[in-house]
Parts: C-alpha cells; structure tokens; sequence
C-alpha cells in the first residue's frame, strides 16, 4: 500500500512506543525486525482492550488462543533512537477462523506514518493445533468495536 493512501484518523486504537538504546544501530536508525514487536505489543493490548470493553472474561488469559501465520511490513523512513512512535491498529477483516491486524507506524515529532503493517492470527485449538471457528462473541465485539461487520463472506 502507498503511503498517501494510508490514514491514522481511520483507526480508532494505538499505543505509544519509544525506540530504545537495543533496537538501533550504530547510525541510531531503529531495526527492522524491532517493528514485529511493535506490532506484537499492538495487538496484544488491542486484544486485551476488547476482552475488557466487551466482558469477554475476567481476565486476558481467558480470551481464545490465536497464533501468527502472517506478517508483512513496508518500511518508509527509518525510526531514530528516541522518537515517539504511535502503532495504530485495527481490525481488517474476520475469517471463519482467522482475523487480520493493520498497523500504521507514525513518528510523533514530525508527524508523518513511517511504516505499514498486516498481520493474519488463527484461532486454534490448543489440544490439536489445528484452527477452530473464531468464537462468535469475539467477532461480535471486534466488529462492534470497529463500527462494521468485518466478516468475510464466502
């Protein structure tokens, strides 16, 4: 995706990251790996928000275990040591089984979006490791929460 076509008021979540002393450099530029776990961190407190706001148990530990098969990133200006980056993210689409993130990373100083981000999670069973239907209550809240069904419909 370009990065004109891309929009941080389309995302109605984020998290502030700063890039640390150990994920840059001897130029201070931030690695390139480094933004999975931006991404990770993203999604996980993304996750851990929609457990809360829809009561989908007492505690994150009870929502269902998904796993990542997916990750993709185009990178557009480097992140420095010390910038303020905000990791937006949403919900793309839900699977049967699987649902997909977009991340939006934007470096607050200069406010402009230095890189994009997809990732694809499959809700698995957790005795067979195979994927299972995407509990109807998780859906429900993501999709509520976005302000559209997302489920793909084959």
């Amino acid at each position: 995706m370009e990065k004109n076509n891309l929009n941080i008021n389309e995302y109605k979540f984020y998290i502030t990251e700063i890039v640390k002393f150990h994920e840059v450099d001897r130029m201070d530029v931030c690695n390139n790996a480094v933004y999975f776990n931006y991404f990770e961190d993203a999604r996980l407190e993304y996750s851990k928000m929609i457990v809360q706001k829809y009561n989908l148990g007492k505690h994150f530990d009870d929502f269902p275990f998904f796993i990542m098969a997916r990750n993709e990133i185009d990178y557009f200006t480097p992140a420095r040591l010390d910038d303020e980056l905000r990791i937006y993210t949403r919900v793309e689409f839900i699977g049967k089984a699987s649902f997909g993130f977009e991340h939006i990373v934007y470096r607050v100083r200069d406010e402009q979006i230095i890189a994009h981000g997809k990732g694809v999670v499959v809700h698995i069973d957790t005795k067979t490791q195979q994927p299972k239907e995407m509990p109807e209550a998780v859906a429900n809240a993501i999709s509520d929460f976005e302000g559209k069904d997302l489920r793909k419909r084959n």
